[in-house]
């Protein structure tokens, strides 16, 4: 951290008026919709599956999906190189109004593509396109938007008026959210499996012309056009922020220290709290989606709290202590959220346990990249089928050359088979029989096929997922004001924007991803926790260790 010391002229240099409070809530509307359509993807990603990755083996398919949607998060620390640059150089407004342009009509474009069945590969690769110009274009929006409200900012203010900028990424996703449900009840589920998912996609047209006209209002922020008056800019800001050693220690300090902890636990309470719902304990969607929605509704004021908090106590011990507690509260949280979704299937697991007894040279990794592998082991098939199911099981190793089995409690016995021994077509008859066989197995033992909508009991769930998402509030309502207080104002949007979008785009995106082949690796549906928790525990050591609070510098200096 610099030691630029704030002094009582900054807060008379610039004196926030109505009309800057118009512009500051213009920049967070705008960003509320570039969110918006980055999320449509990841709450679509099921039927994303079906429509762009039915060439593959399902387990491979979902995989492929979420890595679809990590994709768009790999590339936002090249967003952040390309468009923070031109921030730095160009200014923070027109900087705006192109990533905005570029976010919307790639958004526009996924809901005319045609599926994986009309064009085959091309469908999934212009998919993956897509969602790397979207990338892109938001590895560029956040730093602008951040850096612009905090140099509208008076001195004591920053943390609270940057946390309306925090709010905007769980207001797009409660949007989105809103604008799937309205779809669904309109058309039913069966058209909008079919056709319907289009429409928010489309949706987002008419959205970016609000979001350009939004933005066509702004005004530069002063500090930025201070900068330019006096001829203070930086005309290598890359090279200033992340070639010299003393800006590119704080960039590191940024992302071990703040960022990484703040992405997964943003991941985890909002997109992973979605997929383990959804995917693992199989709640229907349309319940997922009001209930998750209820929860962040509710959970949303207190980003403007930790935010105005921040000011007064500063940003890094309430980062930190939303880190921690997270750490040491995601396992019984995430236990106690199965039990009051899928009260049944938690029943279950504790009276009839799943394991698999199989010759470990038998099981296989199941992810196949290019979807020409049948996993026709009879290893694979007990664990694939476990895994689609999101039963939990343990592992024991059989002697070489035993065929796999599946045991439920104490009696039941499901044997598998030797499908690499079959033709195609008779194993995938075998397959549909024998699936058929231990699901009605499973079902008998008390693992339901599905939740059951009527025994969910739905204020916990809300109450739980408001935990996991105040969590949120805590890392995410002061970090922008945090970052921005780090770098000068010649290179502010080009250095932050870097650790901002390496902790989210990587350690945050790849979350649901990494966590989802995690759980169907291990048979533990839990075990995809312990990503989060790592990475939150380190940055609460090298938080603590390295970063200086910066909530008296001043910007200007």
């Amino acid at each position: 951290m610099t030691d630029r010391t704030a002094g009582a002229a900054e807060g008379a240099e610039h004196t926030v008026d109505k009309n800057d409070r118009l512009v500051i809530l213009a920049s967070s509307v705008g960003t509320v919709i570039e969110w918006y359509d980055f999320y449509l993807y990841g709450s679509l990603a099921a039927i994303i599956t079906v429509q762009f990755f039915s060439g593959v083996n399902e387990t491979t398919g979902y995989i492929f999906a979420l890595m679809a949607f990590a994709a768009g998060f790999a590339v936002r620390p090249f967003g952040a190189i390309v468009f923070g640059r031109l921030g730095d150089l160009w200014g923070r407004k027109n900087t705006f109004l192109v990533t905005m342009l570029l976010m919307g009509l790639s958004t526009f474009v996924v809901g005319l593509l045609p599926p994986y069945a009309a064009i085959g590969i091309a469908a999934p690769i212009i998919l993956v396109l897509m969602r790397l110009i979207q990338g892109l274009a938001l590895g560029g929006e956040y730093g602008g938007a951040a850096t612009y409200v905090a140099e509208h900012a008076p001195h004591g203010k920053r943390g609270f008026y940057t946390s309306f900028i925090q709010i905007t990424a769980t207001a797009g996703l409660v949007l989105s959210l809103v604008v799937i449900l309205g779809v669904r009840f309109a058309v039913g589920e069966e058209a909008f499996a079919a056709w319907g998912w289009r429409i928010p996609f489309l949706v987002s047209i008419l959205l970016l012309g609000v979001s350009l006209w939004i933005r066509l209002k702004l005004a530069e922020s002063p500090s930025f056009k201070r900068m330019k008056a006096e001829g203070k800019g930086s005309a290598t800001p890359l090279k200033d922020s992340f070639m010299k050693w003393p800006n590119l220690k704080l960039v590191l300090i940024a992302l071990v220290g703040l960022t990484a902890g703040q992405a997964v636990i943003w991941y985890t309470g909002q997109f992973y709290a979605l997929f383990f719902l959804e995917r693992v304990l199989r709640v229907d969607a349309t319940l997922v989606y009001v209930l998750l929605a209820i929860a962040l509704l509710l959970a949303s004021p207190f980003f403007i709290f930790w935010g105005w908090l921040s000011d007064k106590v500063g940003r890094k011990p309430i980062i930190l202590a939303g880190c921690l507690l997270a750490a040491i509260t995601y396992f019984p949280l995430f236990n106690a959220l199965t039990e009051a979704a899928n009260p049944r299937l938690a029943a279950g697991g504790g009276s009839a346990p799943v394991t698999v007894y199989a010759d470990p040279a038998d099981c296989h990794l199941q992810f196949d990249p290019v979807g020409k592998t049948v996993f026709n082991h009879s290893c694979d098939v007990a664990k694939s089928y476990l895994a689609k199911a999101g039963v939990t099981y343990t592992n024991v190793a059989a002697p070489a050359g035993t065929v796999a089995e599946v045991r439920i409690g104490d009696q039941t016995v499901v044997p598998s088979f030797r499908g690499d021994a079959m033709t195609t077509a008779d194993f995938t008859a075998q397959k549909k029989t024998w699936e058929a066989g231990l699901g009605e197995a499973l079902t008998a033992a008390g693992y339901p096929a599905k939740a059951d909508s009527a025994l969910v009991n739905k204020p916990m769930v809300v109450l739980i997922l408001f935990i996991l998402g105040f969590y949120v509030t805590m890392v995410y309502g002061p970090i922008a004001a945090a970052l921005v207080e780090m770098f000068p104002t010649k290179i502010r949007y080009t250095s932050m924007s870097l650790p901002y979008h390496i902790g989210n785009g990587w350690f945050g995106g790849f979350l649901p991803t990494t966590a989802f082949a995690m759980v169907a690796a291990t048979g533990n549906i839990y075990y995809g926790l312990w990503y989060p928790i790592v990475v939150a525990l380190a940055t609460v050591v090298l938080g603590f260790l390295l970063v200086k609070e910066g909530k008296d510098v001043d910007l200007n200096a």
